[in-house]
């Protein structure tokens, strides 16, 4: 009775206006949605209201979580000043890391802290897979990996955010962050200096185990010839001529490592190419005399036929410790240089345990449901005008009866 008496009091007004020429003029006005929204006012804002309390209530009940971050410095590439104190192999030093380093480092720790090496032990070190409730290595790590972001910013600070319910525990993963971080920096080569020193270190136990077998050899031929020295001028010639060879072998590295980074057109390796076949070619005249006869052989001439194996196992001695020189002298400059970039990371800014939480953001929650529940009350009300209107449309009445018709399969084919 109610609605009815709503329902005529709104003709009798509608009825009202159209009545009026000024009235008529305006159909379709602008304050057409203005009315539509007036008449569902209540609708409107009581769905509103009740999507914002349902929202609050729901932001209430959601777990809370904390996010710490930590800031660190990574370190930064300097160029070598031990490189100066080389002597004979010092474009070997200097162009050994050329284009073999990092042109932007922090991507390089990026990658490293998002490691599965680093999450592995963070994993263990503070028993993820029991707090994140997950019986897989691989969920850990991808929960991990959800809760933790990573940015390298402009001014070349990493920072390491973790998000996590406990706010003491997010700031001790943030900072376990940094600690592995040191750590895998410690045990791989990831400056030029390391590299070189990697590098000179396999041929520092090379030439040392050669050396070792060339004395063995020596020692054997010694037992068995019983000779234990030479007269001062074959050893003179013998010890100039194993430091020719080694200066040789030592230019034949060089060579081989620049060529694993240098094109055929580099002069540092056409320089290096016409030094070593400067030294082949003295090695030659040293080893040729006159009459085509080798200048060792002429200066060992008094020594006796046994002596001659003691000759070559002392000549073979001799250069092996020079290379065995030569190859420490450049392992212990790799070492001064990578001391000097040993300063790894240096933690700017440690993680502390949040004083506010990061999730939820109950305001955000809160303001965004209400509007969407305002946008969709708003068009559910622009629906019901719509439909009320229609239903007092005969043609749509007859329509919305014949699609009632076919829909319940009264109709015979």
């Amino acid at each position: 009775m109610l609605h009815d008496e709503k329902h005529a009091t709104e003709m009798a007004i509608a009825e009202e206006l159209h009545l009026r020429p000024e009235t008529r003029a305006q159909e379709g006005s602008f304050l057409d949605p203005l009315i539509v929204l007036a008449k569902h006012k209540l609708f409107v804002l009581g769905f509103a209201g009740t999507a914002a309390v349902l929202a609050g209530i729901v932001s209430l009940l959601l777990p809370k979580a904390y996010t710490a971050t930590a800031k660190i410095l990574p370190p930064k590439e300097s160029t070598s000043i031990a490189s100066a104190m080389l002597g004979q192999l010092s474009p070997l030093i200097g162009l050994a890391g050329k284009d073999l380093g990092i042109h932007n480092p922090n991507d390089l720790y990026v990658a490293m802290l998002r490691s599965r090496t680093i999450s592995d032990d963070l994993i263990n070190r503070f028993s993820l897979m029991n707090i994140y409730r997950k019986k897989l290595r691989v969920d850990a790590e991808k929960k991990l990996d959800e809760a933790t972001e990573i940015i390298a910013g402009r001014d070349d600070v990493i920072s390491v955010s973790v998000e996590d319910k406990d706010p003491h525990r997010a700031a001790d993963l943030a900072n376990a962050y940094v600690d592995e971080l040191a750590k895998l920096t410690r045990t791989l080569a990831i400056t030029d200096a390391s590299k070189r020193r990697l590098f000179f270190e396999h041929e520092v136990k090379t030439a040392s185990d050669e050396l070792a077998t060339a004395e063995d050899a020596l020692k054997a031929t010694q037992q068995s010839t019983g000779i234990i020295q030479l007269d001062s001028q074959a050893k003179v010639m013998l010890e100039a001529m194993a430091e020719l060879r080694a200066q040789v072998t030592a230019k034949e590295v060089q060579i081989q490592a620049m060529k694993s980074f240098a094109t055929a057109e580099n002069p540092d390796l056409v320089r290096a190419e016409q030094e070593l076949a400067a030294l082949r070619a003295q090695v030659a005249r040293f080893e040729s005399g006159s009459g085509g006869r080798p200048n060792s052989e002429i200066a060992l001439a008094k020594v006796p036929e046994a002596g001659l194996e003691y000759v070559r196992k002392l000549r073979e001695v001799k250069y092996r410790e020079t290379m065995l020189e030569l190859m420490t002298k450049q392992y212990e400059i790799a070492r001064i240089d990578e001391s000097k970039d040993a300063a790894i990371v240096q933690l700017l800014d440690k993680a502390v345990p949040p004083e506010k939480r990061s999730w939820p953001p109950r305001a955000a929650l809160v303001l965004v449901s209400t509007l969407l529940a305002l946008l969709i009350a708003i068009a559910a009300a622009f629906y019901m005008e719509w439909l009320q209107k229609a239903k007092e449309d005969p043609q749509f009445v007859a329509r919305l009866h014949l699609l009632k018709f076919y829909l319940r399969g009264d109709h015979k084919p």
